[in-house]
């Protein structure tokens, strides 16, 4: 669990890195992605720390994650801001449902490590309300573009958990 979550916050911080690349901080909604980035920055932080502490390897891929999450970021902003809030939507909704699956299986075997993911799957589920509210469905192509992206990320998900 901790491996993937790391990755998925480390994952978080590229794609608002390659957004932030390619608008800038006058675009429309500059303000809600750094928040959001500062957000995922301090998870990954959290989550660094208690790997460390619990002797966790990060994953293997996270070369990978730091290429993939910013060429997203970037590629989703250059479309437009509505698309880069697509991309978060889209990312958030499967964290949601990500984090929620992990919340049931730890039960209350890990009170420290539940609580972790229980406040930041509350982040996650701000972040995709403000991006709804920003226009995220109303990006070109949203059904295909969200759906496209929530796959990437349930694969990444799957491939972070074993390697």
């Amino acid at each position: 669990m901790l491996r993937v979550d790391q990755a998925g916050e480390y994952g978080a911080t590229r794609i608002y890195a390659g957004q932030m690349a390619v608008m800038g901080d006058r675009a429309p909604h500059a303000g809600e992605i750094a928040h959001m980035a500062e957000q995922e920055a301090a998870h990954r932080a959290k989550f660094d720390a208690l790997l460390a502490r619990r002797g966790v390897r990060p994953t293997a891929l996270q070369p990978v994650w730091n290429v993939a999450g910013f060429a997203l970021g970037a590629a989703t902003a250059l479309i437009g801001p509505k698309a880069a809030m697509a991309c978060t939507a889209a990312i958030e909704t499967e964290i949601d449902r990500h984090y929620t699956e992990q919340l049931e299986e730890l039960g209350d075997a890990d009170p420290e490590l539940a609580e972790m993911i229980r406040a930041f799957r509350d982040d996650e589920r701000a972040h995709k309300e403000v991006a709804i509210a920003a226009g995220a469905e109303q990006a070109p192509a949203y059904p295909l573009l969200s759906g496209a992206i929530r796959l990437g990320c349930r694969m990444a998900i799957r491939l972070s958990e074993r390697i």
